[in-house]
């Protein structure tokens, strides 16, 4: 390529580099500074802004036993359609026990067993009474589904609460590991993401209990909370006797979304059901006239409504003395989903912002000594030579930190070792270069024979340790953890601009300074 194409190359990523760079270095934006230029500055990773570290833990167990309860339910309904009505069908721990009224109805079920419920397996059975497990592949399946679900739910749970690079991802068999960059209330966001958030739409039993005794069959009793309406606090706990059978769950809701305070109350959370859940709502609201319809959120009332008509259209609203906050907070977990088993905290460390500006002075410290000790020896040794060399250094993380900024990566403590590593790549292509030349010299050849022998028989071997360390670093990429990644994206763009600035970048001073005058002699 002639110089001139690679001096237009160079400018071009210089002023785009520029832009690039300006949100990092320049807080805030200068006036008039277009909407289509890049905005957000280059992202800190947790170590370097703090934040928080958590490990949560499946409670896998769970899910195998919820998924029992819903295949007794099942069983219990299929049973019925035979004319079957069995004595007692209950849980207990991972296995159902089925026994029957009619010991001579055994065959019909063992055909129900077989035809109806592949996954159930009959560990014994006799006079009419049953012992029910669920196979080894279906409880590992359910048990796999309950960890990616959680995953998939949490992720979009930080997606909604707006955390900038978050690293969400599994740990182990059944836990999952999240770092949340530059959280100031690890509570909130802790409490946001291992809500379970199980919605039941119940009815309201019409007798009442004591909450002190046992509730009559059928029914059990759950607490709503009553709130101050200024502070907010929980003032006393309301009971309420509700009916056992669960009439809508949270799997019809379509969207969630805060609707603003009223004169008569705060702010509530309007939903929208999907077209199941909508056709269930009117069904169930249209039977229940004159009743309570309790709205249940993880084993808490949140309302209790009377209905008055059939509601159609498909939207329903949850009110309960929210703030804002709250609202907000119960949207985002019923817009992302309920968690299919609970989750419980097995791990957290919370790094304060303090130790972020420290580590981020001790990382920047660390660099400008050990670079100006390279370039400082560079000058000394090569000379004039040596400056170029160091001008391809600067330009070399002038390069690595745009690319960071285009790219929206996030720079980390390990991010920043991976680019003193690719400073020393650099150094050791330059070194490279200017031993060739010096051979060349030694030989007796002219300074532009010198320089192109130079660089012809350098690029091989700068070539080589760049390209198998660059997929060392790809490999680091694809199967490290949030740490491990900052080290290799950085590594990888390094190693790129390296090469670009090791080889085109210092090629083109020379060009230059050959196009300009005849050179006899060169200081390296």
């Amino acid at each position: 390529m002639k110089l001139g194409y690679r001096l237009i190359l160079l400018a071009a990523l210089m002023v785009g580099s520029i832009v690039y760079l300006t949100p990092t270095l320049v807080r805030p934006l200068p006036a008039g500074w277009p909407s289509f230029f890049p905005q957000e500055p280059i992202q800190l990773g947790l170590d370097l802004q703090g934040g928080i570290h958590l490990i949560l833990q499946v409670e896998v167990d769970k899910a195998v036993e919820t998924a029992l309860d819903g295949i007794a339910n099942d069983l219990r309904r299929e049973l019925s359609a035979e004319q079957i009505v069995p004595q007692q069908l209950t849980r207990e721990g991972m296995a159902l026990t089925l026994v029957l009224g009619n010991p001579e109805r055994s065959d019909a079920v063992s055909k129900v067993l077989v035809e109806g419920f592949p996954s159930l397996v009959i560990d014994s059975s006799s006079a009419g009474t049953f012992a029910l497990t669920l196979d080894d592949r279906e409880e590992r399946r359910i048990r796999e589904f309950a960890v990616d679900q959680s995953l998939e739910t949490i992720r979009n749970r930080v997606d909604q609460f707006g955390v900038r690079e978050p690293v969400i991802q599994r740990s182990g068999s059944d836990g999952i590991l999240i770092q949340l960059p530059g959280i100031q209330d690890p509570n909130r966001a802790k409490e946001l993401i291992g809500k379970t958030a199980v919605l039941d739409f119940k009815i309201v039993s019409q007798t009442a209990a004591d909450p002190d005794q046992p509730p009559p069959p059928g029914t059990e009793i759950l607490y709503g909370q009553e709130r101050d309406a200024i502070t907010g606090d929980v003032t006393r706990r309301i009971p309420y006797t509700l009916e056992k059978k669960t009439l809508m769950t949270g799997e019809v809701i379509a969207d969630a979304r805060v609707r603003p305070a009223t004169q008569l109350e705060g702010p509530y959370v309007e939903l929208s059901l999907n077209s199941r859940g909508g056709k269930l709502f009117e069904e169930l609201t249209g039977a229940n006239v004159g009743r309570q319809l309790a709205i249940v959120l993880d084993g808490t009332v949140y309302s209790a409504p009377v209905i008055r008509e059939r509601i159609g259209g498909g939207r329903a609203s949850i009110t309960g003395n929210f703030d804002v906050k709250e609202a907000r907070d119960l949207a985002i977990v019923l817009r992302a989903g309920a968690l299919p088993a609970p989750v419980t905290l097995a791990e957290e460390r919370t790094v304060g912002p303090t130790l972020g500006r420290d580590s981020v002075a001790q990382g920047v410290r660390s660099f400008l000594v050990g670079g100006a000790i390279v370039v400082l020896f560079i000058l000394i040794y090569y000379r004039g030579a040596g400056v170029i060399a160091n001008f391809a250094l600067a330009l070399n993380v002038f390069f690595i930190l745009a690319a960071l900024g285009a790219f929206g990566a996030t720079l980390t403590l390990p991010g920043i070792a991976g680019l003193v590593l690719t400073l020393g790549m650099a150094v050791d292509a330059n070194v490279l270069i200017n031993e060739r030349i010096r051979e060349e010299l030694r030989l007796g050849k002219s300074v532009r024979a010198a320089i192109e022998a130079g660089y012809e028989r350098a690029l091989p071997a700068i070539l080589d340790s760049n390209i198998t360390t660059f997929l060392a670093g790809i490999i680091l990429f694809q199967f490290g953890s949030g740490p491990v990644k900052g080290f290799a994206v950085t590594l990888c763009i390094g190693l790129a601009t390296s090469v670009f600035t090791a080889v085109v970048c210092t090629r083109m001073v020379y060009d230059y300074m050959l196009g300009a005058r005849p050179m006899k002699s060169i200081s390296i």
